[in-house]
């Protein structure tokens, strides 16, 4: 590996792995990854699960979850770190040059997706507030204004992140604490709070949601952590999921259950924050967004083989002209997907601590597809989504582990 850190020209490592002397220090990746899970649709599946369950279901469905949740991300920051390689690059060891084209295609159309989706998502809101009267044309100049904020700061890569998490994530935890603690207030306390559930969601189904609800941006962690040494990647990565995660889980779930709202952003205004909560939404998005758009274009790199940046521009125009379509189709997918994405996850895992020669050499020995990798992603996806029982994302990974291992053994892979 070349240390040439100001004569390099792709600052985004599109292609290569990130040299030690580009790594960043803890508190820059700290916030880089709490601006990425500090996301309002966490908030709202909180509200979802404060609705359905009682307190000590919903603790218990947070925490379980979030450790499961946490534990995946963790282990694919530690080889993201490991190794400097982005998630794609790591889909070409775990699943061959062209087969990590799937991967690659799954996660990025999910992340640019999910950046439509936001889009849209701060777009209504503030034209309700602030143009009560305006039309379809006002929706549409704000949905450009701000997926053009959100293009700008994926586009200049991993520091621009980092610019916008350290504003952002102070705000939307002031904000999240100060709702909650009025809730808490004027509700009686946590258990008179969450007295108020209609009930109706398991502990399991819980798990479920809170797996679920960043699942797919939490298999693109490697793209972020990449430029962090291995200790700095696992602890942030850790904390944001297991304890930033937890907090936007409760900022909406107590509000919500007080409220009786099922949207957060209509949570925030029963309680009389509404333009706090306008601001606060509009940075909470552009934190996750900006990331979601940063891995899609990677993705969209690795198979069109054209660098980051360019394919940001082309990213960020399909989410913002498919924005407000996929605001009212996109999330009714969402139980698929989440169940569809972990598999890609387990297989660069266990295919990283088998093979872990592949992914520390640039010289490897290339494949063009590997077929039990591309194989157990699939299974795993039939099988998450057809069992019903348990939790799905776990139950995906074991089927795709499972024939990922036979498909070793009828290849006569060894462990390197």
């Amino acid at each position: 590996m070349a240390n040439v850190k100001t004569e390099h020209v792709d600052i985004d490592y599109t292609f290569e792995r990130v040299p030690e002397t580009n790594r960043k220090g803890f508190w820059s990746m700290f916030m880089i990854m709490l601006g990425f899970t500090f996301f309002s649709a966490s908030m709202w599946t909180g509200v979802t699960l404060a609705n359905g369950l009682d307190y000590s279901g919903f603790l218990a469905a947070v925490l379980l979850g979030g450790a499961i949740l946490s534990a995946y991300c963790g282990t694919l920051g530690y080889i993201g770190a490991k190794t400097g390689l982005n998630f794609d690059l790591l889909c070409h060891r775990a699943f061959g040059e062209k087969g990590s084209y799937l991967p690659s295609l799954m996660i990025g159309l999910t992340q640019i997706g999910w950046c439509g989706v936001g889009l849209a998502m701060f777009a209504y809101p503030m034209r309700e507030v602030f143009f009560p009267n305006g039309g379809t044309g006002t929706l549409w100049v704000m949905i450009i204004i701000i997926g053009l904020c959100i293009m700008a700061s994926a586009y200049f890569g991993v520091k621009g992140l980092e610019v916008v998490s350290w504003i952002s994530v102070p705000l939307i935890a002031i904000l999240g604490i100060y709702a909650m603690s009025i809730s808490l207030t004027k509700g009686g306390g946590m258990e008179a709070v969450f007295a108020k559930s209609v009930g109706g969601l398991t502990i399991p189904a819980g798990m479920a949601m809170v797996i679920g609800s960043f699942v797919s941006g939490g298999t693109s962690t490697p793209n972020f952590v990449r430029f962090s040494k291995v200790k700095p990647a696992v602890i942030t990565t850790v904390i944001a999921f297991m304890i930033g995660n937890t907090l936007m889980f409760f900022f909406g779930g107590v509000a919500g259950a007080f409220t009786g709202k099922n949207d957060i952003f209509y949570v925030m205004a029963e309680l009389g924050l509404m333009i706090p909560a306008i601001i606060v939404l509009g940075a909470n998005i552009w934190t996750t967004n900006d990331n979601g758009l940063y891995t899609g274009a990677l993705g969209f790199s690795n198979i069109f083989k054209i660098k980051k940046r360019p394919m940001v521009l082309i990213a960020g125009i399909i989410s913002i002209v498919a924005a407000d379509w996929l605001y009212n189709n996109f999330v009714s997918w969402l139980n698929i997907l989440n169940a569809t994405l972990p598999p890609i996850g387990a297989i660069i895992m266990i295919d990283y601590f088998r093979h872990t020669k592949d992914y520390m050499e640039d010289n490897f020995k290339k494949e063009n597809i590997k077929w039990h990798s591309v194989v157990g992603v699939l299974a795993g996806a039939v099988v998450g989504n057809t069992l019903n029982f348990g939790v799905k994302a776990i139950n995906a990974m074991v089927a795709a582990i499972i024939v990922y291992f036979i498909g070793e053994v009828m290849l006569g892979k060894k462990k390197a």
